[in-house]
């Protein structure tokens, strides 16, 4: 089951059934199964909190996740920086909720095994997640 949660911001996730079946097709079609995956919109200060804490970053970052699947089943929190996207969206000139959706997947695409530490894993990932947003009917 996919959750919508929103912590430390004005924010709420519009299209929220056409978004969680999107994302289960997305895990469905990479050959796992949805177990409980909960989404949580929060403030920068919020994030970067939490990067300190849990992964020793002083620094402000769009997203984290933290998986906890257990063999093809995912499950997992994503927690996601409003303050960030609207900065990024502002930063590569693209529209916000392209740049929402497309952290939104990242999280999951992390949960099926796809890295964004070297060049060529970043190519894989942005490659993966153009063609999920492509797959988005809103």
């Amino acid at each position: 089951m996919i959750n919508f949660n929103y912590i430390e911001i004005d924010f709420v996730l519009k299209n929220t059934n056409e978004i969680s079946n999107w994302i289960s097709k997305v895990i469905t079609n990479e050959d796992f199964k949805e177990g409980d995956i909960n989404y949580v919109f929060c403030s920068d200060s919020y994030l970067h909190k939490l990067n300190i804490e849990f992964l020793s970053h002083d620094t402000f970052t769009d997203i984290i996740s933290f998986d906890y699947s257990i063999g093809e089943i995912l499950h997992g929190d994503i927690f996601i920086s409003i303050d960030r996207i609207i900065e990024n969206a502002k930063q590569y000139n693209t529209p916000f909720n392209q740049e929402l959706y497309r952290v939104i997947i990242h999280g999951v695409l992390h949960y099926c095994g796809y890295k964004d530490h070297s060049e060529k894993d970043k190519v894989i990932m942005r490659t993966k997640e153009d063609f999920y947003l492509k797959t988005l009917n809103l």
